[in-house]
């Protein structure tokens, strides 16, 4: 028989020899890993632009650099997120400082990203952007609620940033975004959105994905009556089965098979 890690075991039981699931890869060079990472990168750019998340010039996802971890890639400034491709993206470091690319930077992107990858160096992801729900369930400042299997994954697991001061410019104010998110997965920023983050960029855009969607069910749920809770026994136990970092990254393979078949020019 076949032997998977436990998230992965629990969900499709005992596997016949021969028969195996993808798993994050492992990479031989350090070239072979940046090249992945950002087209990984570019993929993500490209499900946001189709699940509706653009807005503007605003949003970005970002990815630490394998060989220099004090750097991250992202999004060029004002580039669609629907045509973004792996040779479009940008490099900078924790300091602003453009290190490979020819276009700017978002400035809120170097102010909460770098802050968020400089308090987590567990988190290799972050990703940011102002979709629809995400803002509307922001305004309320409160958590989400486990009332969904989908939601349990966020359950004592995701922060609330509650000091809106306009749009991100200042080192100061990305720092109190880090310390809102914390160790957790993701956090909701009052009146803004949201961010999440993961050991890979599928993780992280898998998170966010999902969390929008929570946000949007919850609202739906609200607005019908009065949203009955999952116990929290079950919604922790239900956390450790849809909420670890391999189901993140497995949970995200369809929308990568996907994206990839569709829009094969990311690569480029």
């Amino acid at each position: 028989m076949s032997t998977l890690p436990p998230a992965l075991a629990a969900a499709v039981g005992p596997m016949p020899e021969g028969v195996t699931l993808p798993l994050p890869p492992v990479f031989d060079t350090v070239e072979e890993e940046r090249q992945y990472r950002k087209e990984q990168l570019a993929a993500g750019f490209r499900l946001f632009g189709r699940f509706g998340f653009s807005e503007g010039v605003a949003g970005h996802i970002t990815v630490r650099d394998p060989e220099n971890p004090d750097a991250f890639w992202v999004n060029p400034f004002g580039m669609s997120f629907g045509q973004i491709k792996a040779s479009d993206l940008i490099l900078v470091d924790h300091e602003g400082t453009l290190l490979s690319g020819n276009r700017p930077v978002n400035r809120a992107a170097f102010v909460i990203h770098s802050q968020v990858h400089a308090a987590r160096p567990d988190a290799v992801a972050a990703a940011h952007s102002h979709s629809l729900h995400g803002k509307a369930f922001s305004s309320l400042g409160v958590p989400l609620d486990p009332i969904t299997q989908d939601a349990c994954a966020f359950f004592e697991d995701h922060g609330i940033y509650d000091d809106y001061r306009g749009v991100v410019n200042e080192l100061e104010e990305g720092e109190r975004v880090a310390k809102a998110l914390g160790g957790h997965k993701a956090v909701i920023l009052k009146n803004h959105g949201l961010l999440t983050v993961g050991h890979s960029v599928a993780e992280a855009v898998w998170w966010f994905i999902t969390m929008e969607r929570s946000c949007q069910a919850q609202l739906l749920a609200m607005a019908a009556g009065t949203p009955q809770l999952i116990d929290r026994e079950t919604a922790l136990i239900t956390r450790r089965q849809v909420g670890t970092h391999l189901a993140g990254w497995f949970q995200a393979r369809p929308l990568w098979d996907q994206i990839t078949a569709s829009d094969p020019d990311l690569f480029d």
